[in-house]
C-alpha cells in the first residue's frame, strides 16, 4: 500500500510539473489561454489540472512563484564574488534579465492575478540585496543620487517592470533590452551614460 501511495504521489508530482511547464509555454504563446487549452496541451483531462490548481489565478500565482525563485537565484549568482558596486549591478541585472525575459509576459499576467503588494513582498530578498549594492556604491561615490538606497532600489525595480512591458508592447527589441536596462539603471544611479555603456560592453566581452 505504501509503495502504491508513493507511486501515486510520484505520478501526481510528474503531472504537476508537466502542467506547469506546458502552462508557461501556452501562456507565453497566448496570454488568454484557458485551463481547458492548457489541459489539452499537457495531454491530461481538465479535472487533473483543477486537481492541482483550483483556478487560473492559482496556476499563474504558482508560475510567478517559480519565476521569483529563478530571479532570486540569478541575482545572487550574478553578484557573487563581485566587490565593485557598479560591476555587481551590471552582472546581477544582466543575470536577472536573462531569466526575466523568459517570464516577462508572465509578469504582466501576474500583475492581473497576484496583488501588487504580493509581488513586492515576494521580491523582497532581491530588493534587499539591491539596496546593499546601491548603498555601497553611494558610500564609495560610485553612484550618486538624491534618493536613499532603499528608494533607489524601488525605482530600479519599477524600471525593470516598465522595460519588460516596453518589450511586450513592441517598443523595445528583446535582444537589446537587457543591455539597455542595465545602462538605464546605471544612469539612474548617477553613472554617466558613456561610463555605463562602457561597463556593460566590458561585462559582455
Amino acid at each position: 500500500m505504501a509503495a502504491m501511495t508513493m507511486g501515486n504521489a510520484s505520478r501526481a508530482d510528474v503531472n504537476r510539473h508537466r502542467i506547469l511547464d506546458v502552462a508557461l509555454a501556452e501562456l507565453l504563446r497566448d496570454p488568454d489561454a484557458s485551463m481547458d487549452q492548457i489541459a489539452r496541451a499537457a495531454g491530461v483531462v481538465r479535472r487533473t489540472v483543477y486537481g492541482h490548481f483550483p483556478n487560473r489565478e492559482a496556476l499563474i500565482g504558482t508560475l510567478f512563484e517559480g519565476a521569483a525563485q529563478a530571479v532570486e537565484a540569478a541575482h545572487a549568482a550574478g553578484r557573487e564574488g563581485i566587490e565593485d558596486p557598479a560591476e555587481s549591478l551590471v552582472r546581477s541585472t544582466l543575470a536577472v534579465w536573462a531569466i526575466a525575459d523568459r517570464y516577462r509576459l508572465l509578469v504582466a499576467l501576474a500583475q492581473r492575478s497576484v496583488t501588487v503588494q504580493g509581488i513586492r513582498e515576494r521580491l523582497t530578498p532581491v530588493r534587499e540585496a539591491c539596496v546593499e549594492v546601491l548603498q555601497r556604491g553611494l558610500d564609495q561615490g560610485v553612484f550618486e543620487s538624491p534618493l536613499p538606497a532603499p528608494a533607489l532600489a524601488y525605482v530600479h525595480e519599477q524600471m525593470l517592470f516598465a522595460l519588460m512591458e516596453a518589450v511586450n508592447d513592441g517598443l523595445l527589441a528583446a535582444e537589446e533590452a537587457g543591455r539597455s536596462a542595465v545602462v538605464t539603471m546605471l544612469t539612474a544611479a548617477g553613472v554617466p551614460a558613456s561610463r555605463a555603456t562602457e561597463l556593460v560592453a566590458k561585462t559582455n566581452d
